[in-house]
Formats: C-alpha cells, sequence, structure tokens
C-alpha cells in the first residue's frame, strides 16, 4: 500500500473516469448492489422504520437570566 498522495489522487481521478464512461443501466446495477449491501449489513429492518441512524438527545429547556424556562 503506498501513501503517496499524488498517487492516491491520480487513482481516485482514474476511478471516477472509469464509473462516469460506464452506462447508466451498470451505474443503477451497481446502486442496487450496495442497496443491498448496505440492507445486509443494518438490517432490513431499521432502514423500514424511518429510525434515524445515531441516536439523538433531546437538549435541556434553555433556561434565561431570570430562571424561567423557555
Amino acid at each position: 500500500m503506498s501513501f503517496d498522495l499524488q498517487k492516491i489522487l491520480q487513482g481516485k481521478r482514474a476511478l471516477r473516469k472509469n464509473l462516469t464512461a460506464r452506462p447508466i443501466a451498470e451505474k443503477l446495477r451497481m446502486l442496487d448492489a450496495m442497496r443491498e449491501r448496505e440492507l445486509a449489513i443494518r438490517g432490513q429492518d431499521r432502514l423500514l422504520t424511518n429510525e434515524p441512524a445515531a441516536l439523538k438527545e433531546t437538549p435541556p429547556p434553555f433556561k434565561s437570566k431570570t430562571g424561567e424556562e423557555k
């Protein structure tokens, strides 16, 4: 594995050109395959319930200088 930044950037450009040149049908097949892998990794039930991917906390109520909640 090379950590040469120029080689990494050149490889990324080549990959992008390769993907750009592919027909739309092949890109859609690739997208379907990625979606199937996502379902396998995360579990299909989680994606169908519209749960957020990350946990969210409710911030504490804002208190003004007078002490009243807003």
